[in-house]
């Protein structure tokens, strides 16, 4: 009975010290809580980029190479043009737009806070086209600029200050050192997998906000089902969704397909003829790039607030 009143006291002193700047999630609306400043998560980010690209090896297909840097460009403008329209400049000031395709087979994509995006040419054979490197680059800048990070960081630092709370707290009733480390150990666990179902809503965020975002640069949302739907086929990895950070494909493409009536309403134009991928594999295939004209102009429907 005793252990379980200070268990109380450690899940208590986490509700304590759950406050934070309050900032509003653009496109969904949602409320989150900010504990850390955007300087100090862009100059780390900033940093971390670097020296990523030190190592990394750039991709030598200058035709991929292309189209990432275009229909990252094409994305980002359009949400800076959406972002300007809804008066939430301020938000993008620090941005520094950065899109880098790398040499690696990783059917990845990542994006660090500040617009700072990594393809890998491994994901490439999987959108196969600019459409459906816009729904990855739209999803990886969603991230960003939904401050996911931030708003993780700040979640660990919450937690540990709790945790730190109820051990202060636990010493003052008498109780054993041995008994407090327990008692943190199974919190924490408990917070790891509230963190897990806490990722997936940021990625299910992505999805949805990524989605708008390509749409309004001109490329087909729709395009997006049958590019999650060749993920899943490509997938080797079938981790249950209750211990993954992801959703599982089913629930990405159910959801996706939910948001398509929104997202259409931001689609107003196709993007140029989609630039086929070239991989080393087809040293014979020749692949034409057509510079995609797209103005990256959006219309601007509305930006809800205060809804988490």
């Amino acid at each position: 009975m005793r252990q379980l009143k200070v268990m109380l006291f450690f899940v208590v002193a986490v509700v304590l010290v759950g406050c934070g700047t309050a900032h509003t999630v653009p496109i969904t609306g949602r409320t989150q809580s900010l504990m850390v400043e955007d300087g100090q998560v862009l100059s780390l980010a900033t940093q971390q980029y670097q020296e990523f690209m030190k190592t990394a090896k750039l991709s030598t297909n200058a035709a991929n190479t292309a189209m990432v840097k275009r229909v990252g460009q094409n994305l980002a403008n359009a949400v800076t043009n959406y972002m300007n329209a809804a008066g939430l400049a301020s938000e993008l000031a620090n941005f520094n737009w950065q899109f880098n395709l790398v040499q690696d087979n990783q059917v990845n994509a990542w994006c660090m806070p500040g617009g700072l995006i990594v393809v890998y040419e491994g994901i490439l054979p999987v959108t196969q086209d600019e459409s459906s490197l816009a729904i990855v680059l739209g999803h990886e800048i969603a991230h960003a600029v939904a401050r996911h990070s931030a708003e993780q960081m700040s979640t660990q630092m919450k937690q540990q200050q709790g945790l730190q709370i109820g051990a202060a707290l636990a010493g003052m009733l008498g109780v054993g050192t041995n008994t407090t480390s327990l008692i943190s150990a199974v919190v924490a666990n408990g917070f790891n997998f509230k963190n897990l179902s806490y990722s997936r809503n940021h990625e299910s965020e992505a999805d949805h906000m990524g989605l708008i975002f390509a749409a309004m640069a001109g490329y087909d949302p729709q395009t997006a089902v049958t590019f999650w739907q060749r993920m899943a086929a490509s997938s080797t990895n079938k981790t249950s969704e209750f211990l993954s950070d992801h959703p599982s494909d089913e629930t990405r493409i159910r959801q996706i397909q939910g948001w398509l009536p929104e997202a259409q309403q931001y689609y107003k134009k196709p993007a140029a003829t989609s630039t086929k991928t070239t991989t080393k594999a087809a040293t014979t295939s020749k692949t034409t790039t057509k510079k995609t004209t797209n103005s990256g102009q959006v219309k601007t429907l509305r930006v809800t607030s205060n809804k988490k």
